[in-house]
């Protein structure tokens, strides 16, 4: 396990970056966070890719820029919001690496997406989000390992849930 990257997958505001934060720390490994490494690749965030040039030009930079991240071999955390993309499963099967969805309850996303202050293009209110919550849910199905995310969890313990799961399988 020790030589696998592990990929964090699931809906936005499940934790996927401070998870990986808190599993990078605790494995002494590096963690690249996707939509911070496309930021300074196109001096742009996600958000504004999105707002400017559509969803489908965003999915086709995040796509060749899981392709660089996968190539590089310190970094064995990635959190992962394009999961439910066929060609980056395909990446991260290439790769082999361990594939974790924290599955979060819709409601506990939604008050952490509206409560970080940030722009999401993909989830403007409620309705759309929720629609889009449950248009991802199958592929993230698909993930090796499944954690169950309460709003009680603190990352460090959803970090040591996903290590007890990896060992486990």
């Amino acid at each position: 396990m020790k030589d696998r990257r592990i990929v964090i997958v699931g809906f936005m505001g499940c934790g996927k970056t401070t998870v990986g934060r808190a599993l990078a720390q605790r494995l002494g490994c590096e963690m690249i966070d996707l939509d911070s490494f496309i930021t300074e690749r196109e001096g742009r965030t996600p958000a504004e890719i999105i707002e400017e040039d559509g969803e489908p030009a965003f999915r086709e930079i995040e796509t060749h820029t899981l392709r660089d991240a996968l190539k590089i071999d310190d970094a064995r955390v990635i959190p992962l919001g394009a999961w439910t993309r066929e060609a980056n499963r395909a990446l991260v099967a290439q790769h082999d690496c361990l594939s974790v969805w924290l599955d979060a309850p819709f409601e506990l996303c939604w008050e952490r997406i509206t409560s970080s202050g940030d722009t999401r293009p993909l989830a403007p209110n409620r309705e759309s989000a929720y629609r889009l919550y449950k248009s991802r849910c199958e592929n993230y199905q698909l993930a090796d390992a499944r954690i169950s995310v309460d709003q009680a969890d603190s990352m460090g313990a959803l970090a040591a849930m996903v290590l007890t799961s990896i060992i486990s399988d």
